[in-house]
């Protein structure tokens, strides 16, 4: 990919301070997708529900926050993300608190697919990560990985704090904690982003060519197929990044132990999408994919013979090193192929489809395992739809090498 005079130019210096509280309210925000993984027995426990039944809360967390990144998207394109994130922090606040007041599972599937994921985690992720991709020209792939690994930051923080403090007291006080601090921290960070980006930026942005069939595809077609290998590589994440304490404690570990795992693989995902980053800025975003997808692959392949206590946090720490980088790939790729003007919306449209495949991935693991008594099943599953994503990324670099 040709690299323009103006794109060569160093970031201003706001760009890396805006970055930075991007980077902390992903990590805050998304507490979201992990505080329901770690409370996940408890409440099947409480509610005596199966596991499926119990994974549902996290599946409907993970659709509302899919659909609801959409909507956002196209929000923060109107009027920059400050707005969409205020209004996020908020309504997480509002999911927590509601959730741990929840007297059925209906009532707790609402609080979280709706407030927590539509309204909040939503007006977080795919925003934040496509307002960066317009701030970061020469750095785009190292800037997307900073902030997209807010997420995963989260994971090594929050499981084994949610974790102590459910052992604690329970999981329905530690929601009630969860909110009172976001509603202290989030909303300050927000008003750090009241700046859109500057004109000369824009024009920068402007100036890059986008082929009106990009990989000789309609432009739509391509983002179907995008979106597609979205669905499928998530799928298989979701798989160790849902089940994993829940697999612990099958195996005779204890749960703290399992929320470890979870933290760990969360923590070695972070090295691995900033080091992505830089090898996206290298190769692209589309051979970035394909070898974040085939890792994975093996990782996965190698995950479901692990039991021992010291192999299961291996593994841990190698499923995360292996695939930390593919989510941000899509950004990287959308940005690459589709006009600035659509970048909130594309990005955001794939974003969704990554967490639709974490909704789906997580509930068809609870369904196998319910049906089989193990999650052998549910790894052979991963395993089917990782291949998926690999076909796709295949081929789509394959056209961009020979359109060379």
């Amino acid at each position: 990919m040709a690299v323009d005079a103006t794109s060569a130019e160093r970031e201003p210096l706001y760009a890396y301070l805006r970055l930075a509280a991007a980077l902390t309210l992903m990590t805050v925000g998304t507490i979201g997708m992990y505080a329901i993984v770690v409370a996940l027995k408890p409440i099947a426990t409480e509610f005596g529900a199966t596991r499926s039944a119990a994974s549902v809360a996290y599946a409907v967390t993970m659709i509302g926050f899919g659909a609801g990144g959409i909507m956002m998207g196209r929000w923060s394109d109107r009027v920059g993300v400050m707005w969409p994130c205020l209004a996020g922090s908020l309504m997480l606040v509002l999911g927590f608190v509601l959730a741990a007041w929840a007297d059925n599972l209906w009532q707790l599937y609402l609080a979280q697919g709706l407030l927590i994921g539509a309204l909040g985690n939503a007006a977080l992720f795919a925003p934040l990560v496509a307002d960066t991709t317009l701030w970061f020209h020469r750095r785009r792939g190292m800037a997307v990985a900073i902030v997209a690994s807010g997420n995963y930051l989260a994971g090594v923080v929050w499981p084994p704090v949610v974790q102590y403090f459910i052992d604690a007291s329970d999981w329905r006080a530690t929601y009630t904690g969860i909110g009172i601090f976001c509603l202290i921290v989030m909303p300050p960070l927000c008003l750090m982003l009241r700046r859109r980006p500057p004109a000369v930026l824009a024009a920068a942005a402007e100036s890059e060519v986008t082929a009106a069939q990009p990989l000789g595809l309609a432009p739509n077609g391509l983002h179907g197929l995008l979106c597609i290998a979205g669905i499928a590589c998530c799928v298989a994440m979701a798989m160790p990044q849902v089940h994993i304490v829940a697999h612990a404690t099958d195996l005779g570990h204890a749960a703290q132990r399992g929320a470890e795992m979870l933290a760990l693989m969360l923590a070695t995902g972070i090295i691995s999408r900033l080091a992505f980053g830089w090898i996206s800025d290298h190769i692209g975003g589309l051979a970035t994919l394909l070898l974040g997808g085939s890792l994975q692959a093996a990782m996965l392949f190698l995950f479901m013979f692990a039991e021992g206590l010291s192999t299961l946090y291996l593994m841990s720490a190698l499923f995360g090193l292996s695939q930390g980088g593919i989510v941000p790939a899509y950004a990287i790729i959308v940005r690459r192929f589709f006009a600035p003007g659509q970048v909130g919306w594309r990005i955001a449209l794939v974003l969704s489809m990554t967490l639709l495949g974490m909704a789906l991935g997580g509930w068809l693991a609870g369904l196998l395992y319910d049906l089989t008594g193990s999650y052998r099943m549910a790894f052979i599953n991963a395993l089917a739809f990782n291949l998926l994503n690999m076909a796709i990324a295949g081929a789509l670099l394959r056209r961009a090498r020979q359109a060379l």
